[in-house]
């Protein structure tokens, strides 16, 4: 999605209601990439009063109380008499809203605006009911805030990114419309019959004192590599026919007993249920030609279950933080307000790099297999690069080519941002996350991998065809006639890029994967 594209809204997808006991990643799914409608419920409203009723005991008495009497940052210390309290909730958000470089894109303000929501409604922040239903008015009206790619640190929250949005709310800043037009923001508020919030005490600072980016970035890429990993298993079982390999190494003796990882046991299990049947497969068997095949068919499993591990330990992280309620200070149940280290980025920006690295070496082992394809002494049969007539045609030649410098970014992206840290306010935040920093590559890797394997699901569809009369079992032929709905099958060369983008707009939108799944059931 592009940083001016509005977000679908399905006719049926459901209100989300915040609660003081939060949301689900469902929820933040729904409201950041389908626009879904989001409600906070009387009873977290009346919760939210009740505790706003503590900060302001504590705003009218004489001892200081950080981001409520008191300044930000290295600058805590500093007391704030009560006339300039506006001041300076409002210089906070208009001095912290200082990001640089490209745009976001809107399902990550969306997730962003509808995770902090969430903290603001769960009672721990000390903000008026006013401040967080002004943030689910702009959800609700998809005004969405500009908020920029450099900003963030990842820890004291996602400030930068976070105070981008909270200056909307402000009636200030920069947003666009549900069309993506850039409109001055006291139109679009008006429009919308929006009311700019005057920040009371500590509102500001709970605006901006969270991780929603980062973990908003989380949820959305586990969702998509929970699709990408079962879609690696079809292309390999693709590959495994247009290589004529066998399927005797993903048999379920060879797994579970021997080497309990639940991630290898599913994958083995998807890629044999799609080898099923297969003609191909069974000419090989047949043959007895070959003892073993290369690691990237036969160790498949091994590397796309070490990938699916990987996302249920970072599904373990993401979910206990969209448990959490973040902010500094906290508000306590005994209404106690007291500061600590809850906004530091640390857990989920270590699973973000972990993701980032089980998506570089997915990408990889797809690539090695793509290779093996166009190369004759390697194919077992195939023409060289899979070519119409070698020599005048050049095939998939440099579809590979793209595939590799993929591949190649990807590794590179795989690099941790979480073990860097720049101290920043004036050494006072002197240990951070680069959470946020970890985030954003993360997404590339997860568009890269999509793109690597829209490549492989191509060049193993045209070397099965290849393999005519033998045909593939019936699952991958289910994808592959999927597929050549919008590519055409082996022949001269044409204009390759738009066959490579139609590849990938037929694995973003699910639709390959799901024609084997109505064969073999739902893919684990």
């Amino acid at each position: 999605m592009t940083a001016t594209a509005a977000p679908s809204t399905p006719a049926q997808a459901a209100p989300v209601v915040l609660n003081s006991s939060g949301i689900t990643a469902a929820d933040v799914l729904a409201v950041a990439r389908h626009g879904a409608r989001v409600d906070l419920s009387p009873e977290a409203r009346e919760n939210v009063a009740a505790v706003r009723r503590h900060i302001e005991e504590l705003a009218a008495s004489s001892t200081p109380v950080y981001g409520v009497s008191t300044g930000f940052g290295a600058l805590a210390d500093t007391s704030i008499k009560p006339s300039m309290r506006h001041a300076l909730q409002r210089s906070l958000i208009r001095s912290h809203a200082a990001g640089a470089g490209p745009e976001v894109e809107t399902e990550v303000v969306r997730a962003l605006m509808l995770l902090r929501a969430r903290t603001l409604a769960s009672g721990r922040t000390g903000v008026r009911p006013v401040v967080v239903e002004t943030m689910l008015a702009l959800l609700n009206a998809h005004i969405t805030p500009i908020v920029h790619e450099y900003g963030s640190l990842g820890c004291s929250g996602d400030l930068a990114p976070l105070s981008h949005c909270a200056i909307v709310l402000m009636g200030e800043g920069r947003a666009r419309d549900r069309d993506g037009v850039e409109r001055p923001v006291p139109e679009l508020l008006e429009e919308a019959g929006i009311e700019p919030v005057l920040l009371e005490e500590k509102e500001g600072l709970a605006l901006i004192n969270g991780t929603d980016g980062m973990l908003g970035m989380l949820l959305m890429a586990l969702a998509d590599l929970d699709e990408l990993v079962r879609t690696a298993d079809l292309t390999t079982a693709l590959s495994v026919q247009g290589l004529r390999g066998r399927d005797t190494v993903f048999r379920p003796e060879l797994h579970a007993p021997l080497r309990p990882h639940p991630g290898q046991e599913a994958s083995a299990a998807n890629i044999l249920a799609l080898l099923e049947g297969s003609p191909i497969v069974a000419d090989v068997a047949s043959e007895g030609s070959r003892v073993q095949d290369a690691y990237s068919l036969r160790c498949a499993p091994q590397v796309a279950g070490g990938v699916r591990d990987t996302i249920e330990h970072a599904r373990t992280v993401a979910l206990r933080e969209l448990d959490s309620a973040i902010d500094n200070p906290v508000v306590l149940e005994d209404g106690t307000v007291t500061s600590n280290g809850n906004f530091h980025g640390a857990p989920v920006a270590y699973v973000l790099d972990f993701l980032a690295v089980v998506s570089a070496d997915l990408a990889s082992i797809a690539e090695r297999r793509t290779d093996r394809m166009l190369d004759k002494s390697r194919s077992h049969g195939l023409p060289p690069f899979l070519a119409d007539d070698p020599g005048v045609d050049s095939g998939f030649m440099i579809a590979q080519y793209t595939q590799a410098g993929l591949v190649s970014e990807t590794k590179r992206l795989a690099v941790p941002a979480s073990v860097d840290s720049i101290p920043s306010s004036a050494m006072q935040e002197d240990h951070v996350s680069m959470g946020w920093h970890a985030a954003r590559k993360l997404r590339t890797s997860v568009e890269n991998l999509r793109r690597v394997l829209a490549i492989e699901l191509l060049t193993a569809a045209r070397a099965i065809d290849l393999r005519a009369p033998l045909v593939p079992s019936a699952a991958c032929a289910a994808a592959i006639a999927v597929l050549r709905e919008d590519v055409e099958g082996p022949g001269p060369d044409r204009f390759l890029a738009p066959d490579i983008a139609a590849a990938e707009a037929r694995l973003l939108d699910g639709s390959v994967l799901a024609a084997a799944s109505e064969v073999v059931g739902p893919l684990r």
